[in-house]
């Protein structure tokens, strides 16, 4: 799983699967995007205006992990 934020256009992408594929992009909001694989599985989430959505209190936001490996 990589987080991945771009501070330039405030926006946040989750990628769920590492694998490289095909996707098909759901919007669930105009600044919120769902990507499926080809078996219908979710990997990715991306989320524009990321700090209006998420509430970050400073420029940059912070990540916490609890019971990941971080490599």
């Amino acid at each position: 799983m990589r987080i991945i934020y771009d501070a330039n256009v405030d926006a946040l992408y989750v990628r769920l699967v590492d694998k490289t594929s095909k996707v098909v992009t759901q919007r669930l909001t105009e600044d919120i995007a769902v990507n499926y694989g080809p078996k219908g599985d979710v990997v990715g989430i991306e989320i524009l205006s990321a700090h209006e959505h998420l509430k970050f209190s400073g420029r940059k936001p912070t990540l916490e992990a609890k019971n990941l490996t971080v490599v």
